[in-house]
């Protein structure tokens, strides 16, 4: 697929190119829905119908609704979708796109059954170059709605950073310490970015890096930071009620506003962190 702004997008004539509402998303994500299913990408989860042997199930089984309502924990009217997803909410639309993640798959070995016309069966499925080409599709457009999506690599809608941002959400850190480092920033940017985080699962983040930084205080210490700036970076999050609890600390602020700032104030610190601990010790700060 040719992926490029054309001329109304690019000249800012267009009123979708930025920012699009969950009409035009539900009518754009059920067109891509239609050419993966016209293109067999669900019949391995779906299965078909067949002139000689009649419904023959996927992996799914026969009451696909029933699969839904077991993985979502809520019913969701889903087949025929064309006229199912009128009355999705947002939510809705984003857990059906996280369900067809687990579902699609590229169809790979089968035969066309002739008799009646009856169409293709397929026996063997590629379920990754499936879920990759399902992914690029959809975040083609998801990146426009509202303030801007993604369907991650493991299938969760996922929160784009704000415009600037983005790149520092998804740079690598060095290899450090996988375990008490690169894993932990992982799992927050994970928990930050989720969509309808709440305040609270925000507010966990930002801890979650605070206690990356705490880590790395010592050889942060010994190389990066005076002792006055050691100990600032680390009040921010004391103050803020972030890391402990007492009657001292400051809780009258924005909480979204401010979460935001420090989660990414301590991501890009954790990030200097380490390149100039890496430095350090004799050790390239981009490997």
């Amino acid at each position: 697929m040719v992926n490029r702004r054309y001329y109304s997008t690019r000249t800012g004539k267009n009123p979708n190119a930025a920012h699009f509402d969950l009409e035009v998303l539900k009518e754009l994500f059920l067109n891509t829905y239609l050419s993966f299913l016209q293109r067999h990408y669900f019949q391995e989860a779906f299965g078909y119908c067949c002139v000689d042997e009649g419904v023959v199930p996927g992996t799914l089984g026969t009451d696909i609704e029933a699969e839904i309502l077991k993985r979502l924990r809520k019913p969701l009217r889903f087949e025929p979708l064309k006229l199912s997803i009128s009355n999705y909410t947002e939510d809705d639309l984003f857990d059906i796109m996280e369900f067809l993640f687990d579902c699609v798959s590229t169809p790979v070995d089968g035969y066309f059954h002739r008799y009646g016309n009856c169409g293709w069966h397929y026996s063997t499925f590629d379920k990754e170059s499936g879920r990759e080409e399902y992914r690029n599709e959809v975040n083609t457009f998801l990146v426009d709605y509202q303030d801007g999506f993604e369907l991650s690599e493991q299938g969760e809608i996922l929160a784009l950073a704000n415009s600037g941002l983005q790149p520092l959400l998804d740079a690598n850190l060095p290899e450090y310490d996988p375990e008490n480092v690169e894993k932990r920033v992982q799992a927050a940017i994970h928990r930050f970015r989720r969509h309808h985080s709440s305040l609270d699962e925000r507010k966990n983040a930002v801890r979650d890096l605070a206690d990356v930084l705490e880590f790395l205080r010592g050889k942060a210490r010994e190389c990066l930071l005076s002792k006055r700036d050691e100990g600032d970076l680390f009040e921010i999050a004391n103050k803020f009620a972030i890391r402990h609890h007492n009657p001292d600390q400051k809780t009258g602020y924005n909480q979204a506003i401010w979460y935001s700032w420090m989660f990414y104030f301590y991501l890009a610190t954790i990030h200097a962190a380490v390149r100039v601990i890496r430095e350090s010790e004799g050790q390239s700060a981009s490997s």
